[in-house]
């Protein structure tokens, strides 16, 4: 029996993408569900992987790729790096049709292609990431991101997501092959099937070049350990160089791999004008695509965490993140963070296109929720007081100040801070 679709966050940007653009590419890390979603949008597909039919759509591609075209549309193309000619017969043909809509692609990120020409204005790109836990059904959706961003508020709102519960989504990630499994250990083993063939197979594919697997578990592990901290590369690159004789250009190598992979996702940094520029972090916050990948790195599973909650703050924090980029996906968020020589921090600025903003801090519990609104209220003054002085160029007000957290009730503050249980959380 065919699988139920589940709904994507991204269908809506997909859709979107199909009325502006002739053809549409979708990317992001392995397992995502690129192509189940495109599958979903397409009327007619060619599969390079389909083993039977192989060598004679090969074959059509190389001689003449145009003749692969032909079919209902949209037509999707999967694992088209097989055939990087139908890249050119695309774009030739979205030129000479000015049609929408035609052809979606996806394929694998351990294969990386040079085309003749670029996209652009023919091919446009959409990114996945995998599920947020609305997507998986974790979250009740019961608070609306882009409805506060448009002036709503919160009056009592209860999460119905345990500690234990949140504890294994994280192990698990959001890996739509995951979601369903109903055997928690087979659901686990996911997300650790998924680090080992990045480090044992993809790695080496999408350069091309033979990498050390181990060198690759250890830069991730190593990564992991320092995943939402500022840490610098050269802590990264202490730890591997310890027992190992890379050196520092072939690690940078191997990371610029996992980022082209979309493993490592990394934060940049938020810099306003409201301190001197020496006194503010520009390093990039380090992260993972999901906070699974880095469970897997590290050999833990959920058990491990009823010891470790400090560990398990900086994994809430990646996956919050996670959730907040699908969530502001629609409107082409950003996210950054703020911090400062003075302790002063954000743990996420989010960004949307139109110009509205949040700050945001994750909290595990509530003990912490205080000072992380704290935190927010005095970057919002320190703004206020900086357009005081400063009329020409004057910052804008934050639109929102969040505190994410793991705790079960989310409410209003009476200094205006939302406090926010991720499963409530929806776009």
């Amino acid at each position: 029996m065919e699988r139920k679709y589940r709904d994507r966050i991204t269908d809506s940007a997909l859709k979107l993408k199909l009325e502006a653009f002739g053809a549409t590419l979708i990317v992001g890390p392995k397992g995502c569900g690129k192509t189940t979603t495109a599958k979903h949008f397409s009327n007619s597909y060619i599969e390079f992987q389909d083993e039977d039919n192989r060598e004679r759509f090969l074959s059509v591609a190389e001689n003449m790729p145009s003749k692969l075209l032909i079919g209902d549309k949209p037509r999707l193309f999967d694992e088209w790096q097989d055939a990087p000619k139908i890249w050119g017969a695309i774009r030739k043909d979205v030129d000479d049709t000015g049609k929408k809509g035609q052809y979606i692609l996806t394929g694998s990120s351990s294969n990386k292609v040079e085309t003749a020409h670029t996209g652009t204005l023919r091919i446009s790109t959409l990114r996945m990431y995998p599920m947020s836990l609305y997507e998986s059904g974790e979250s009740s959706g019961s608070i609306s991101l882009m409805k506060l961003f448009g002036g709503g508020t919160i009056e009592w709102e209860e999460s119905k997501l345990s500690m234990d519960g949140l504890i294994y989504a994280i192990c698990r990630g959001g890996w739509p092959q995951s979601i369903d499994v109903e055997n928690r250990k087979a659901a686990l083993a996911i997300a650790s099937d998924l680090f080992y063939q990045t480090c044992h197979a993809d790695i080496s594919n999408i350069s091309r070049v033979k990498r050390n697997p181990l060198w690759a578990e250890r830069i991730l592990k190593s990564y992991s350990r320092n995943i939402c901290t500022l840490a610098e590369t050269k802590t990264i690159f202490g730890d591997l160089a310890s027992t190992t004789e890379i050196t520092k250009p072939t690690f940078y190598e191997y990371f610029h791999d996992l980022e082209d992979l979309f493993i490592i996702d990394e934060l940049p940094a938020w810099c306003p004008a409201i301190r001197s520029k020496d006194s503010i972090r520009a390093s990039n916050k380090r992260n993972l695509i999901d906070p699974s990948i880095a469970v897997a790195a590290l050999g833990l599973s959920p058990e491990y965490f009823n010891t470790d909650f400090k560990t398990l703050g900086f994994l809430f924090e990646s996956l919050c993140i996670r959730d907040l980029k699908i969530y502001s996906s629609e409107m082409n968020g950003e996210i950054s963070y703020y911090h400062d020589r003075y302790g002063l921090e954000a743990d996420a600025v989010l960004h949307l296109k139109d110009g509205r903003y949040a700050l945001i801090e994750f909290k595990l519990g509530n003990k912490e929720i205080d000072l992380g609104a704290k935190h927010l209220c005095e970057i919002e003054r320190l703004i206020s007081e900086y357009n005081k002085t400063e009329k020409q160029a004057p910052l804008r007000l934050p639109d929102l100040k969040l505190v994410i957290t793991a705790t079960e009730y989310g409410y209003r503050r009476d200094d205006g801070v939302y406090v926010i249980p991720i499963g409530c959380l929806r776009n």
